[in-house]
């Protein structure tokens, strides 16, 4: 079996100095791996002529994916060094020119708007397979040398995406036709890695007899578990290995388990709250809304999800959500009565079959030794009563609102699926 590698390359400026998350070499090389392709080097450089020729001098992979440096001002230089690289020069494709004429006219600018700096996107190097970019003015650009492939694309997220979408991964698969892989993505939540690992040793011992990999990996709340497996001549039968112990994963930690592929908790919580024709409400303290931005993201949540009171100062959760304030003042806003209180606050308030609420200090100031940064409260009520747990999340202030959100939906979750 021939592995097929590939390298990514971003370029920016903004990337080395933080101002910018390169998001975009992730997500290229989890698309690569999902067609057989294997990632090898991800390097991140700087809008500099030098670092540019020396990364594409360097790659030793089958293919070098670029992102980035492909704007219409003069700090971007990507094709032009990709001209010196290639040997070639710029010249102008009157196709692509008349696409950023139409982009202009679709977005309602004038001709009068259309600059010769937005003009000059279509120069573009001589003898390269031009990938066309349909959201934006900065066309993806291929090279085929000496049994090698350069791909440029634009750093902006969406618009490369739309070209490897578009073009680039049927490009890759027709030309080096990488050994068909197939993936399984379990997604769990409520235990870390290392205790995840440590249940499931036996199991993940075994499966390399069965020619199975398996990969962790972890984001705030959830963990997801990748099962992969190459297909020497049938897929069919790949796919047959990779199920047969995902079905064995399923009865090892049945409770972690909320869905597959690309899901999320919230879809996971919205679709149980669907099917039983229940709604939900919320009431955020030291999450301030994120919890229902998780809601809110899934399309359809209107029909179950009612609404929330972001209850940061302790004023509304006394006034909106009937906390005495002798609780308040006895216990504190960050405790166990308080988070009850708060979430059949809102659920009677909303009159809502199910409510999460959220009450701890996310940081980086307001800690104590009783109550350090991190310490959150989330209860959920509901028909059966309510709940309480304490969550102690490490992390950034980000961090400890996204756990502590992801905390309450797996709550949620785990009561809804317990009255199956």
């Amino acid at each position: 079996m021939n592995e097929i590698t590939a390298e990514i390359i971003a370029i920016g400026d903004e990337i080395l100095i933080g101002q910018t998350v390169d998001t975009n070499s992730g997500w290229i090389g989890g698309e690569l791996a999902l067609i057989g392709i294997r990632t090898v080097r991800v390097r991140a450089i700087a809008d500099d002529r030098a670092a540019i020729l020396d990364a594409l001098g360097t790659t030793t992979a089958h293919i070098t994916l670029i992102t980035g440096g492909l704007g219409p001002t003069k700090d971007d230089l990507t094709k032009h060094v990709l001209c010196e690289f290639f040997g070639t020069r710029l010249v102008r494709f009157p196709e692509v020119e008349q696409h950023i004429v139409d982009l202009f006219q679709r977005m309602g600018r004038s001709a009068a708007d259309l600059l010769e700096a937005n003009r000059a996107q279509a120069d573009l190097p001589d003898g390269c397979t031009v990938l066309p970019n349909m959201r934006g003015t900065a066309s993806g650009m291929w090279f085929d040398r000496d049994g090698r492939v350069f791909l440029s694309m634009p750093g902006v997220p969406f618009e490369m995406r739309g070209i490897m979408r578009d073009h680039g991964l049927a490009m890759l698969r027709e030309r080096f036709r990488p050994p068909t892989i197939v993936h399984r993505t379990i997604l769990t939540a409520g235990m870390g890695e290392s205790q995840v690992a440590r249940r499931i040793e036996a199991w993940e011992d075994g499966l390399a007899a069965e020619g199975i990999k398996l990969a962790y990996l972890p984001s705030p709340g959830m963990l997801r578990l990748r099962l992969s497996a190459y297909a020497n001549a049938d897929a069919a039968e790949a796919r047959q290995r990779v199920d047969r112990q995902a079905g064995t994963l399923y009865g090892l930690i049945p409770e972690l388990i909320f869905g597959e592929g690309n899901g999320t908790l919230g879809q996971a919580v919205g679709r149980l709250l669907k099917e039983r024709g229940q709604t939900l409400a919320l009431a955020e303290s030291c999450t301030g809304g994120y919890l229902s931005h998780l809601i809110t993201a899934v399309p359809g949540s209107s029909a179950y999800y009612i609404g929330g009171v972001v209850s940061y100062a302790n004023a509304v959760k006394m006034e909106e959500l009937g906390i005495p304030s002798d609780m308040l003042e006895l216990n504190g806003a960050v405790s166990q009565p308080v988070a009850e209180r708060m979430a059949q606050g809102v659920r009677t308030a909303l009159r809502s079959h199910w409510a999460i609420a959220t009450t701890g200090v996310a940081g980086p100031d307001g800690g104590t030794p009783d109550k350090p940064v991190g310490t959150v409260w989330v209860a959920v009520a509901g028909p059966d009563g309510v709940s309480a747990k304490l969550g102690n999340f490490p992390g950034s202030r980000e961090l400890v609102i996204e756990r502590a959100a992801m905390s309450g939906l797996n709550m949620l979750r785990k009561r809804l699926t317990s009255s199956e």
